[in-house]
């Protein structure tokens, strides 16, 4: 399957997931799941930035225009797709697994702890962003840490399960033309 349908596919299939089943679960006002910005994590190392910010804008706006929300989510799409190659760039292991691998996963970024470090730095930044855009002030500092912390933990439950149920084979290669 080419890079591009499988890419396609995986964008439609986290946004309706999001969409249909995600934003179904209510769980308090303090825990938001989200897992559609893990298709901004599985973006192939060989994307330049700028392309990553656009495709990630069109996810964000995309479910932005399911949700009703005035681009809250495009936003934090956008500025992980920016903080991304620089996250990538400090993981990685001096061999350069982004010339060895096609895209970010446990394997090319040389153990679970990296991978588990890259997802929760992004994470992070993306539900933070999300719920400061979403609340337009700190208000409540503790609220504000509290449902960012809670809904990250979900997330990132969220992300290992998909993780371990889906197989993404990551093919070694070589400098070999």
């Amino acid at each position: 399957m080419s890079l591009l349908l499988k890419n396609i596919i995986r964008f439609a299939l986290f946004i309706l997931v999001q969409i249909f089943v995600l934003d179904k679960i209510h769980l308090h006002q303090l825990v938001t799941p989200y897992l559609y910005f893990l298709f901004i994590l599985w973006l192939p190392f060989n994307m330049s930035r700028p392309v990553q910010m656009i495709i990630a804008f069109a996810l964000g706006l995309t479910l932005d225009s399911f949700r009703h929300n005035p681009g809250f989510h495009a936003a934090a799409c956008v500025l992980i797709a920016y903080v991304r190659p620089f996250l990538v760039a400090l993981l990685i292991p001096q061999e350069g697994a982004d010339g060895n691998y096609e895209e970010p996963s446990p394997k090319s970024l040389g153990g679970n702890l990296p991978y588990f470090i890259y997802a929760t730095v992004l994470t992070i930044i993306h539900h933070g962003w999300l719920f400061i855009l979403e609340a337009w002030q700190f208000g409540n500092f503790w609220y504000f840490l509290m449902k960012t912390l809670l809904s990250t933990a979900i997330s990132l439950a969220l992300i290992i399960v998909t993780e371990l149920l889906i197989v993404r084979k990551q093919k070694f290669r070589t400098n070999t033309v």
